[in-house]
């Protein structure tokens, strides 16, 4: 081996300009999406060399087709009912209109603003960003194939965060038209009139909030007893009833049959009902991209087409080969996941200690209206890990800032072991995203009731429903 060697952080490698004459890099991460580009944007901090191979501009699910875009119509929603509104609080305006085109637009416009501000990051950091498809080619390296021809690159880690896709079920294959995904409902290039929604999960219940807000007729049909499932039980019952109220209508507990295609809609087989709408929403959760991604050249252990990992350093069985993100069995498929798996996978490699994440402190948020956030446990897998708990609720309906925005719906709840600390909680209300990251930190760092609750909240606020909630945990209720 020719030239110098340095060592950083522990790690010996070749000077960034040998590795770029050999097309050798320290990290070569396949996939553009939250866990691939924030692996490479991270690793700077080593001073690590990184290419970043995907088939289009980095971003992802997250930024382009999914998180971003699916709250840019949700905030079109929201902007639209406040105006509904105005009236109730004595701002006399006419009954508004959804100009479609120009909301549209406007989701664009946020997705390619934060598209191209990614790239000039990437591109400040020193990072290099290959356009084509990656695929492993054994141990260290990745080949990549685009229109524009193929070429090989190697690395001294790889880190594989390719990313998922929305599933579908028998009965309702995708044609982009009558039958879609949440890929194709983002660029609905008009309202739709009526819509059956199969999967009341977040994704569904996020599109029934956002087109009920809008005046369409909306029908959300869930197999599982709740909404939302496996979130905490009483907040999917408050957010359906709110929804409910505003218009939509939901079937839980019943399973559907295949779907009827004809000329003038779609007819959605339930019980003894048949539903016809014009457009159906497939959202029944998302399937890993691992099919044809190489490894099957590599040890990494696969597990119903997920990835398995050591949840310590994210490294699979094949050493110097990482995973990351939405394709790593067992971990929640959330893009803030992804940013925290990639780090530390990279920590890994540029250090070799462990920084793993901490699962049981993930926030979790469904951008509905009102929004349903948590973290830790809820009270039914508490019980089925044995913990005793004590559980404390304190509603919005007399928080001074929720009536002052006429958003006094809904409640905060802390589960606490008997005698210990806190080990979960769920807000349901205005701004219940924001507010559920106070209670992030009193589970992650297991902080006892007594200890949250000495911590004063402003008065008014919404916060002030957390520190309610904490002094009535502690045994000091003050309202």
């Amino acid at each position: 081996m020719h030239g110098h060697l340095r060592v950083t952080a522990g790690v010996t490698r070749l000077s960034r300009q040998e590795l770029k004459g050999q097309n050798l890099h320290d990290i070569v991460i396949v996939g553009g999406g939250p866990g691939g580009y924030a692996a490479a944007l991270y690793a700077h901090n080593f001073g690590l060399s990184v290419a970043l191979v995907d088939k289009e501009r980095p971003g992802g699910t997250c930024l382009i087709r999914g998180c971003i875009p699916a709250k840019q119509w949700l905030h079109i929603a929201e902007v639209y009912s406040t105006v509904s509104h105005a009236a109730e609080f004595g701002v006399i305006a006419s009954q508004p209109s959804i100009d479609w085109d120009a909301a549209l637009a406007r989701k664009n416009q946020t997705v390619e603003g934060l598209v191209r501000g990614l790239g000039g990051l990437l591109k400040k950091r020193g990072v290099e960003v290959v356009t084509g498809f990656g695929k492993l080619a054994g141990p260290g390296k990745v080949d990549v194939t685009s229109d524009a021809g193929s070429m090989s690159i190697e690395g001294r880690s790889v880190i594989l965060a390719t990313g998922s896709h929305a599933r579908s079920i028998p009965g309702y294959e995708i044609d982009g038209q009558r039958i879609v995904t949440s890929d194709h409902a983002l660029d609905w290039p008009a309202q739709p009139r009526r819509v059956g929604i199969v999967g009341g999960g977040v994704i569904g219940c996020e599109f029934a909030s956002f087109l009920t807000d809008v005046g369409s007729e909306v029908h959300v049909f869930e197999m599982l007893d709740q909404i939302i499932p496996g979130s905490d039980k009483e907040s999917a019952k408050v957010l359906q009833r709110q929804l409910q109220r505003r218009g939509a209508k939901f079937h839980v507990g019943v399973g559907v049959g295949p779907a009827e295609v004809g000329a003038g809609g779609v007819v959605i087989p339930v019980g003894d009902e048949r539903v016809e709408v014009d457009v159906v929403l497939v959202s029944v959760g998302r399937g890993p991209n691992t099919e044809g991604v190489g490894l099957e050249t590599t040890q990494a252990e696969i597990d119903r087409g997920f990835v398995v990992v050591d949840p310590t350093t994210m490294q699979t069985a094949q050493p110097g080969l990482y995973a990351v993100g939405d394709i790593v069995v067992g971990t929640p498929q959330l893009a803030h996941v992804g940013f925290a798996e990639g780090i530390a996978a990279v920590t890994h490699i540029a250090t070799g200690e462990t920084a793993p994440v901490n699962y049981e402190a993930i926030p979790r948020v469904t951008y509905t209206h009102p929004e349903v956030a948590e973290v830790g446990l809820t009270e039914e897998q508490a019980v089925e890990r044995g913990i005793e708990t004590e559980v404390t609720k304190h509603a919005f309906n007399g928080v001074g800032r929720a009536i002052i925005q006429g958003q006094n719906q809904g409640h905060v709840k802390i589960i606490a072991a008997k005698d210990g600390p806190i080990v979960g909680a769920s807000v349901i209300g205005p701004q219940a995203g924001e507010m559920i990251h106070e209670l992030m930190y009193s589970v992650g760092w297991e902080a006892l009731p007594s200890e949250a609750a000495a911590f004063i909240h402003a008065h008014p606020t919404l916060s002030e429903a957390v520190g309610e909630t904490l002094m009535s945990a502690a045994g000091r209720s003050l309202h």
